[in-house]
């Protein structure tokens, strides 16, 4: 018998999209849109693509990709912004207190499942000292951490490709002001 390949996955779109939907329409999660999570991506794209990946990954090898799509899109369902060093605590302890905010948020808005909680309230681990109880947790976590890596290199790459438009711009204006 052969190992099922990772890398090809079938994914149905559509089929993801409808796992989400009450999600995706909820007007409290459409407000992440307005919240910046990893420099230039908000809290939903984010949200939004580890629960992509996560739902590639977990109906690949078998395991119950509708809670763990649906804990993904939910695992940073919070709205402040922690990068805000005048609130006492928020930035310092975030890492450790938004899973437990997200899942109070998640809980207020949806009916949950224990995979679904799991997920949220533990998608921090390491960090967070209890280990996730499923293995659709685990994968969260780290397809977090990859899509967190991932938007900090694009955001690098936009910076980069911005330094050289600017030179180009000025290289520009100096050959106007030289003609």
């Amino acid at each position: 018998m052969k190992q099922k390949d990772l890398v090809k996955v079938d994914v149905n779109v559509q089929e993801f999209k409808e796992i989400l939907k009450d999600i995706t329409q909820n007007s409290s999660v459409i407000s992440l849109r307005e919240h910046v999570q990893h420099m230039r991506t908000s809290r939903y794209e984010h949200c939004y693509h580890v629960a992509f990946y996560t739902y590639a990954i977990c109906k690949r090898l078998g395991l119950d990709y509708i809670s763990a799509a649906r804990g993904a899109m939910l695992h940073d369902f919070y709205f402040y912004n922690w990068r805000n060093k005048g609130v006492e605590g928020q930035k310092k302890f975030h890492a450790y207190r938004h899973p437990r905010i997200a899942l109070n948020n998640a809980s207020e808005n949806f009916e949950l499942n224990d995979v679904e909680k799991d997920i949220i309230v533990k998608h921090m681990w390491p960090l967070t000292v209890r280990l996730p109880r499923y293995a659709e947790s685990y994968i969260v976590t780290f397809v977090d951490k990859y899509c967190a890596t991932k938007e900090f290199f694009a955001f690098l790459k936009y910076k980069k490709a911005m330094r050289k438009w600017k030179k180009i711009k000025q290289l520009r204006q100096q050959e106007k002001e030289n003609n």
